[in-house]
């Protein structure tokens, strides 16, 4: 058997850890459903694995470290389950890994800096849970990410001006933190934004001008922070209307 797809069917219960011999299994749903327990640390045997689907259940414990071993693994979706700890930095092992979804769970503690060696990835989404410390600089080196969210977390220090090396990056969203400093002048580099959500933070200082580069920027949401200064007048008429979320005015008048 190479394909096991079990998602949105009622399947209720832990998930037995004899699906752990399936060592040619390449892809496994068991997403949607009403599972409960932990994830069995066995599946970390199933090294042909491409696409590993456990988001949308009941599931609780830690992300087991074995899950390291999966290094064909392209796409991991454990979101909106009750997962807590911390991320294992064993994932950082994951070179394959394209997609990257651990949202809606209790993970806590640190941003692993291993993640940074995750060259070929293109979505990292990490927010709603109660990550803290800051974000690893070492996340600057993903330079294929399209969409990075880490909103929704209790991640401190600034914000690392690193990110302005994803040139290809088009969501970012790091609101709902308590992220404090300036908003980095880097971020001027990611002409590919079209969406940028730093809302909810402790951030200060102007608003740098190098924003105005952001030409393809639809959504820019900054309320809720202590910034200054104006919104480039070059944004004024790429942002659309109902979500330029900012009491602060255009540099033009």
């Amino acid at each position: 058997m190479e394909w096991l797809g079990l998602h949105e069917n009622g399947l209720s219960g832990e998930i037995p850890p004899e699906l752990g011999n399936l060592t040619n299994l390449t892809v496994l749903y068991l997403d949607e459903n009403p599972l409960s327990g932990e994830i069995p640390p066995e599946l970390g045997n199933l090294t042909n694995l491409t696409v590993l689907y456990l988001s949308g259940n009941g599931l609780s414990g830690e992300i087991p470290a074995e899950l390291g071993n999966l290094t064909n693994l392209t796409k991991l979706n454990l979101y909106d389950n009750q997962l807590s700890g911390k991320i294992p930095p064993e994932l950082g092992k994951l070179n394959n890994l394209t997609e990257l979804r651990l949202y809606g769970n209790e993970l806590s503690g640190e941003i692993p800096p291993e993640l940074g060696k995750l060259n070929n990835l293109t979505e990292m989404y990490l927010s709603g849970n109660q990550l803290s410390g800051q974000i690893p600089a070492e996340l600057g080196k993903l330079t294929k990410l399209t969409e990075l969210s880490l909103a929704g977390n209790q991640l401190t220090g600034e914000i690392p001006p690193e990110i302005g090396k994803f040139n290809n990056l088009t969501e970012l969203r790091l609101s709902g933190n308590e992220l404090s400093g300036e908003i980095p002048p880097e971020l001027g580099n990611l002409t590919n934004l079209e969406w940028l959500s730093l809302f909810s933070n402790r951030l200060s200082g102007e608003i740098p001008p190098e924003l105005g580069n952001l030409t393809n920027l639809w959504f820019l949401f900054l309320d809720g922070n202590g910034l200054t200064g104006c919104i480039p007048d070059a944004l004024r008429d790429v942002l659309a209307n109902d979500f330029a979320l900012s009491r602060l005015p255009f540099c033009g008048g």
